[in-house]
């Protein structure tokens, strides 16, 4: 049965291979086949089976015996006599032959007819005849040749968009009916000369974008429902139903799809649709936002063509983000939150200049930031997006920091250089205190190299002499500190050969040139100073007098001005004061002291000073005095066996005239030669002298020595007097000095020798079993743990150990203490000298195991106390009792570990803060005479009765209120205060008239107040001076008392030692006077006193801060008293705050800060000063910063506008810098405020006036720049860049503009884009300018936009419109694109880009005229079929184009669909030779077009849309565009991903995007099908198969290698 039906079916036909229908025939009339293709053919040579061909393959024949022979060989062997072929003749035959052949050629062919295009005519039409016509446009089965005869008339606008989509009109044929339509519209206006070819587009475009509106109002949201109204409501949108959502839908997709080609080509104006989608983003609600934000997703390309649509767009996409993640529908809004992230994203790539605008990025930077901040991929398949996300980072940080600089945020830390270093090395010097390691101060070597010889060594060399001996400065150790500062930088670079040489130098040019040596009251500083470098070998004053001499220095001599003998003089008279003519180094040749001098030196000095025949000079004199009354004060060391009177401070004085006043040469000479020889010598016999006798002889001594500031003398006799004495008094008066003077040993870095001597003096008096309880103490203090050896160490802790539990041993069982002694109110009749010991004594027995003892001894000696005055009225009996009970407790205090002072200060604490209040008057009295007998022989410190008792009264009497009890609590106040008056004030005072004054008394009393100076006790003392203050306004407390406080107060400010700390801390001074303000306990009246008393403190003044200022801020801003003057300005600014903000102080506080910032802004300062200043403001509160900015602006409308006007560069510049100084000032006051987003308002009228002198002075700048030369072209550009500056400062003020700023500003800104361009290219051109003028510009347009009153503005009216400059050929190409998105002038339509008429002149030469205008709705579709006919009946003449005929004939006209390679081998038959090279033919001939699967769904969604969404594609070469050969169509499919679209291609310009029809475009299938096509090529990326895509394999045997697919493992 098979074979029977193989039988019955028909034979097969014999298959024929056929040539493909493109592919032309090889000869028109001979049957000659086609080229490159042969078919196999029956009883062809290669189907013969022949041995050979079996074995050796079939080969064809070769054409010629030799491949590589030619027929020029032939031809040479027939020619007999050779190089006939090459002969000249023969080659200008061959050319005029071919000539001939061009010209008979270009004779006979067919002229071109002129144009015979006619617009289709519109004809009315009835009803069921335009039905039926718009029907059969609909069909597309009826050509348009048919309907193109004539259009109906009637319908327009919505309506004829609405009959379109009624019939669903196909895309093409609707669009050729609307350029029919729009063609018949303006064919009437054609002739007219204002008629414009675009201004139809515009109209259409407000046509289309009308129609599209009125679709999306159809999209509404329901309203919120009014609170307190109770109606029901019923809400239903056009998307709820699906049939209206169905009918809406089409609609609005078929605009959409109708829009591209409108778009396209240009049947729509480009700017007025792209404004319209602009503004319709901002002005939509969330439900509209979807579909608008397709919308500007497919055409944002156009917008990201000019920077003033694309700011608007931000702007819009910013406040739809932020409304999308604030609302309650977020999640269903996920969709839209991402397309506006994308388009964020894209504006951020395309055009960053868009986001540079400070008031949108204060606004929303967070926002922005994070908007623009994408996931962090790192797979290798996330590279594109890796690299997107990395130019958006970067992008990100260069707008961030061009908007900060503009809102002056974020400003770099300057350094003062200069002003800040002499700060820190003065805070770095007034830190030196008694507890400072001198050789950690590393002065020099911190910041410096070393080097001698560099500029910083002598910058701070002068800062360290300068602080040395400026009066500005407290303390008597600052030269010894300069001295051992300068000593160990030079030990360091003793290596350097030249080291001293330089610093003699620089030493000596400071003494030479600084103004502070010059000034007469500091002569004795800098003589004393220099003094003591000479004495370390660090100045030379043989080498000083030299160079003097030298230089021939005048005026040196002193032998002409003595013509007196000295008994007729004064001292006043010794110590002259050089006349016109002398030189100031006569007084330093006269007052600097020589330490170690010779005979010869001695000589020379003698000679210049005095002249060689001096015999007698004022030196001689003044020495023989100064012996003399010094032998008087002290007998006893010049072998005298007077016993020493008991003399005082004042007295001390008053006896030595001469000694005090003497220059610092007689008095080192005396002293060093002559008066500390001969205290060795009573050092060494003081042990056979009476020891009350010895201590008055020292305590004289060290007072004398403190007097002339012979500190090293004064060591040098405490150091022989330590090791030789074996009186305990005197040792413990050794060891009080050192106490005392503490911080001057320290500078002069002899601490360790101190300490060693100490050790060495204990141990001996241990082994002899002296006293040594104060020398261990002595030896801590002065260790601090830093000289001893380990083994010294433990020896001094074990010793204190033993001596701790020989006093209090330790025990389980303590003794009871009674809490009543009446033996201690016994004592105070008991006359025994020997009473208070032995009840000391008896009392330690029995109670020494108790940890208590003392506090209850102590609570018991008050009560008692308070017996006394009842006890007796005789005031000295009182006295005595006083005297008996302080011997007692220093008996007491000898008998503790730690002695009585910490018990005493917790019983004032605790108990004793009631009992005090209830002291009287009579009791105080005692009471004072036990406190200051402690305090001088040291069981009670200072310290511990100011916090004990000074301090507390104070702050009852600042908080003294309605139940403040004048009878007890101003007695205790009173009482305190004269203690403390007594402790720290005084410089005698006197425990009791009944007891001697004596010397050594005071001498203590001045040692245990420096506790007082040092820390942590004088932060406590800072913080309880505005204690003080406030005790002395307040009204509750009596005048007597307030009085009291206020003397009190003025001499605590005015204290040395106290500004001495003061200056050393000056942080604790400014937080002790802001706690009670900040606490928010004092009233603002009394903050002005507050302020007045701490700059009392810190500038030696009693006047406010303006009058403070008004003295010259040169002198405030001294670097000896910048720290202090930061303090006080920080301080009384923060007053002036507080002030502001009430109403009742409000008034005095703005005029006071007027004043204050008018002496300030009108002081001219440099850039440190500036700064400075600056630093002090920074913080304030909001209405100082106001007030503060305000009165700036006013100094720099007041600096701009200074009379007369400027006419030079150089005077505009110099206002420039003058104003820059305060606008340096006023940046730095508002930057924290910026960063706390504070508001601030300005005032108007400053804001006016500044905007208007800006403005003024830019048109000077424009003006000036067109007639100046190359010289002063920098010098307007400094200028121009400052009042740019000051623009950007005036606009980062966000309020309100009146209509005058705002006119102002509207004038500034074609002159600021005039000032752009100039520094552009040409002359000016500066890149920084330029970048930063431009900058400015956005700014300024941007803050027009923000305050403009229309709802909808045009995006560019503030927007320059041309771009004019005689310079533009030199304008580089980044400027110029910059500059071009400014224009409202959009890139002109693809169709005409880069084309222009042109002509041919008389010479043959071609001319270039005018550019093509696009003319979309006069060239319409040519609807006649080709036939190859030249007929000229399109739109578009061939007579604009040139056109010729060739006298060729083309290939038959075919069908894209017919042909699966269109126009490809057109070219070949073409007549290309005087058109082209054969290169260029070759190139444009093997040129492959892109792979089918890359066109696919061009309109689809899957277009451009991949991971970072919808991306800007770019043109493809059209089907026929390019004529590429056939010869090559074999690829791979893996070729297909080489002609893609590369993440690279972002920014380039897009001809061809889709609309994402995922929201916006509901139930649109067309975007799926691309998608899906999309993602099938890419699966085939990889594969390596061959694929025969089109056409026959060619003729050619060499195959394309082709890469073997690699096998699987």
């Amino acid at each position: 049965m098979k074979q029977e039906k193989r039988g019955q079916e028909p034979p097969s036909p014999i298959y024929e291979s056929l040539p493909p229908p493109w592919l032309p025939k090889s000869h028109r009339t001979a049957d000659v086949g086609y080229p490159g293709f042969h078919p196999p053919r029956p009883g062809q040579d290669e189907d013969v089976l022949s041995d050979k061909h079996i074995k050796d393959g079939f080969l064809l024949p070769l054409p010629v015996p030799d491949e590589h022979q030619s027929a020029a060989v032939i031809l040479l062997q027939q020619d007999a006599k050779g190089g006939r072929m090459f002969d000249q003749s023969v080659l200008a035959g061959l050319e005029h032959l071919m000539n001939d052949i061009f010209t008979r050629k270009t004779d006979s062919a067919v002229a071109i007819q002129s144009s015979a295009f006619k617009i289709p005519s519109r004809v009315t039409m009835s009803d069921t005849k335009r039905q039926t016509w718009f029907a059969e446009l609909a069909n597309p089965d009826v050509p348009l040749s048919k309907l193109g005869k004539s259009v109906p008339h009637g319908a327009k606008g919505h309506d004829l968009l609405d009959l379109l989509h009624t019939n669903n009109v196909a895309i093409p044929r609707a669009v050729w009916f609307l350029r029919v339509f729009g063609a018949n519209e303006t064919a009437g206006l054609r002739n007219k000369p204002s008629y414009n070819p675009t201004q139809y587009s515009v109209d259409w475009a407000i046509v289309v974008t009308s129609y599209m509106k009125k679709q999306l109002a159809d999209i509404a949201l329901p309203s919120a429902p009014r609170p307190g109204m109770n109606i029901k409501q019923t809400f239903k949108g056009v998307l709820s139903d699906a049939e209206s959502r169905d009918r809406w839908v089409s609609r609005f997709t078929y605009c959409l799809r109708l829009l591209r080609p409108f778009y396209d080509e240009g049947l729509v104006d480009h700017r007025t649709f792209l404004t319209w989608i602009v503004l319709q983003m901002a002005a939509c609600n969330l439900a509209q936002a979807g579909f608008v934000a397709h919308l500007a997703d497919e055409y944002l390309d156009g917008v990201l063509e000019k920077r003033p649509l694309a700011k608007p767009l931000l702007d819009a996409c910013i406040a739809k983000l932020n409304e999308v993640r604030t609302t309650s529908a977020q999640g269903h809004l996920n969709k839209l939150e991402e397309i506006l992230k994308s388009l964020i994203q894209r504006i951020c790539v395309a055009l960053p200049d868009t986001l540079v605008s400070p008031s949108t990025w204060l606004a929303h930077s967070s926002l922005l930031c994070s908007a623009l901040a994408g996931p962090a991929d790192n797979g290798p398949s996330d590279c594109r997006r890796r690299d997107f996300q990395q130019l958006i980072s970067d992008n990100v940080i260069d707008i961030q920091r061009r908007n900060d600089a503009m809102l002056f945020r974020n400003l770099p830390p300057r350094k003062l250089e200069r002003l800040g270093s002499l700060v820190v090395d003065i805070q770095i010097l007034n830190s030196i205190c008694s507890s400072t390691d001198m050789s950690t101060i590393s002065f020099f070597s911190s910041q410096i190299p070393d080097c001698t010889s560099s500029s910083s060594f002598v910058d701070k060399l002068d800062t360290l002499l300068t602080w040395a001996v400026t009066p500005l400065q407290y303390g008597s150790h600052r030269p010894y500190a300069a001295v051992t500062l300068l000593r160990t930088y030079h030990e360091r670079n003793a290596r350097r050969e030249s080291s001293s040489a330089t610093l003699h130098d620089h030493l000596f040019d400071w003494l030479d040139s600084k103004p502070v040596v010059r000034e007469a009251g500091n002569l004795r500083a800098v003589a004393s100073l220099f003094g003591k470098l000479m004495k370390n070998g660090l100045f030379d004053y043989a080498v000083y007098v030299q160079r003097l001499v030298a230089r021939g220095e005048e005026g040196l001599s002193l032998s002409e001005v003595y013509c007196m003998p000295y008994q007729r003089c004064s001292l006043t008279q010794i110590i002259l004061q050089p006349d016109g003519t002398a030189s100031f180094h006569r007084n330093f040749l006269r007052w600097i002291p020589l330490h170690n001098t010779t005979s010869s030196l001695s000589n020379q000095r003698k000679v210049i000073v005095y002249g060689a025949r001096a015999r007698q000079t004022p030196e001689d004199v003044c020495e023989r005095e100064m012996r003399r009354e010094i032998r008087a004060i002290l007998p006893l060391v010049f072998g005298g066996d007077t016993f020493p009177p008991s003399v005082s401070m004042s007295s001390l004085r008053t006896s030595c005239p001469t000694v005090l006043g003497a220059p610092c040469f007689e008095q080192v000479r005396t002293i060093k030669q002559w008066l500390l020889p001969n205290l060795h010598k009573f050092a060494s016999r003081s042990q056979s002298l009476d020891e009350i006798t010895t201590l008055k002889t020292y305590s004289t001594a060290v007072e004398l020595l403190r007097y002339t500031h012979s500190y090293g003398s004064l060591l040098e006799l405490s150091l022989s007097v330590l090791s030789q004495t074996s009186h305990a008094e005197l040792l413990t008066a050794v060891g009080e000095v050192f106490h005392r003077f503490a911080t001057i040993w320290t500078a002069m870095n002899v601490t360790g020798m101190i300490t060693s001597t100490l050790y060495s003096t204990y141990l001996l008096w241990r082994t002899q079993g002296g006293k040594t309880r104060s020398l261990l103490t002595l030896i801590i203090e002065m260790d601090d743990g830093r000289r001893l050896d380990a083994t010294a160490k433990t020896q001094v802790e074990n010793d204190i150990a033993a001596f701790t539990h020989a006093l209090a041993p330790k025990t389980d069982h303590p003794e009871a203490v009674p809490s009543v002694m009446p033996e201690i109110l016994l004592l105070a009749e008991d006359s025994k000298p020997d009473a208070p010991s032995i009840l000391a004594n008896s009392l330690w027995y029995r109670y020494r195991t108790s940890g208590d003892w003392a506090w209850k001894v102590w609570d018991n000696i008050v009560a008692s106390l308070r017996q006394v005055p009842v006890m007796s009225e005789d005031h000295e009996r009182r006295h005595t009792y006083a005297l008996r009970y302080g011997q007692f407790l220093l008996n007491v205090d000898h008998h503790l570990p730690g002695g009585i002072d910490d018990d005493v200060l917790q019983w004032f604490l605790g108990t004793g803060k009631s009992e005090v209040l209830g002291l009287t008057l009579e009791t105080w009295d005692v009471l004072r005479v036990v406190l200051l007998f402690l305090c001088v022989h040291g069981a009670l410190s200072t310290t511990t009765l100011l916090q004990g008792l000074v301090y507390p009264a104070w702050q009852l009497g600042a908080d003294a209120g309605p139940l403040y009890q004048p009878q007890n609590m101003e007695t205790f106040i009173q009482a305190a205060s004269e203690l403390f008056d007594a402790l720290v004030l005084q410089e005698e005072c006197f425990i009791s008239p009944i007891v001697p004054q004596e010397l050594l008394d005071a001498q203590r009393i001045h040692t245990w107040r420096q506790n007082a100076f040092r820390e942590p006790h004088f932060t406590l003392l800072a913080s309880n001076i505005p204690n003080l203050v406030l005790l002395e306004h307040n009204n509750v407390v009596s005048d007597e008392l307030r009085g009291i406080a206020r003397d009190l107060r003025l001499r605590t400010c005015e204290s040395r030692d106290i500004r001495q700390s003061c200056y050393r801390n000056l942080d604790a001074v400014r937080r002790g006077f802001e706690h009670p303000i900040q606490s928010g306990m004092v009233a603002e009246t009394l903050c002005e006193p507050l302020v007045n008393a701490l700059k009392m403190i810190l500038s030696e003044s009693n006047e406010d801060v303006n009058s403070f200022l008004s003295t010259g801020i040169s002198s405030v801003l001294s670097p000896c008293t910048l720290a202090a003057t930061a303090v006080q300005l920080q301080f009384g600014l923060r007053q002036l705050g507080r002030a502001l903000a009430c109403e009742s102080t409000k008034q005095g506080a703005s005029a006071s800060l007027d004043k204050m910032t008018s002496l300030i802004f009108h002081h001219s300062m440099a850039s440190e000063e500036a700064y400075f200043i600056a630093e002090i403001a920074r913080g304030v509160d909001g209405p100082v910063a106001i007030k503060f900015i305000n009165n700036g602006l006013k100094s720099i409308v007041d600096i701009l506008n200074r009379a007369p006007a400027p006419s030079t560069p150089e005077s505009l510049l110099m206002r420039a810098s003058r104003a820059g100084e305060v606008l340096r000032v006023l940046s730095h006051v508002s930057e924290p405020l910026r960063e706390e987003g504070t508001g601030l308002d300005l005032d108007v009228s400053t804001q006016e006036r500044l905007a208007k002198t800006i403005l003024e002075s830019f048109q000077f700048a424009n003006a000036t720049f067109s007639k100046t030369t190359d010289q002063s072209l920098r010098v307007i550009t400094e200028a121009v860049i400052f009042l740019a500056r000051l623009l950007q400062f005036d606009l980062g003020f966000l309020g309100t503009r009146t209509t005058h700023f705002r006119e102002t500003c509207e004038k500034m800104t074609p002159v600021l884009f005039d000032l752009v361009v100039i520094h552009a290219c040409g002359p000016a051109h500066d890149a920084v300018a330029f970048a930063l003028l431009l900058d400015t510009l956005y700014f300024l347009i941007d803050d027009l936009f923000l305050h403009s009153k229309t709802s909808s503005p045009d995006p560019f009216k503030y927007y320059p419109t041309k771009l004019q400059s005689p310079h533009l050929h030199s304008l580089p190409s980044s400027h110029h694109v910059r500059l071009l998105t400014l224009f409202p002038h959009l890139r002109p339509n693809a169709v005409v880009q880069d084309l222009a008429h042109a002509h041919r002149d008389s010479t043959g030469l071609l001319v270039y005229g005018a550019p093509v205008q696009n003319r979309p709705w006069e060239w319409i579709e040519n609807l006649d079929k080709d036939d190859g006919t030249i007929r000229n009946n399109a739109s578009l003449s061939l007579e604009l184009f040139g056109a010729k005929a060739t006298g060729e004939h083309l290939i038959g006209y075919m069908q894209d669909e017919e042909r699966c390679i269109p126009m490809r081998l057109e070219g070949v038959f073409e007549d290309k030779l005087t058109a082209e090279s054969v290169f260029r033919r070759d190139w444009r001939e093997t040129r492959l077009p892109a792979h089918s699967d890359v066109r696919a769904g061009e309109r689809g969604v899957g277009e451009g849309l991949d991971e970072l969404g919808t991306l800007p594609t770019f043109g493809l070469q059209k089907p026929g565009s390019r004529r590429v050969s056939p010869a090559s169509s074999v690829r791979s499919r893996g070729s297909v991903s080489s002609v893609r679209r590369s993440p690279a291609s972002l920014s380039g310009n897009r001809s061809a995007v889709s609309t994402r029809e995922g929201t916006g475009e509901c139930g649109s299938g067309s975007g799926g099908t691309a998608g899906r096509k999309r993602k099938a090529s890419a699966s085939v990326d990889d594969d390596d198969e061959v694929e025969i895509i089109e056409g026959p394999v060619p003729a050619n045997p060499k195959k394309p290698k082709v890469k073997p697919k690699p096998k699987k493992k």
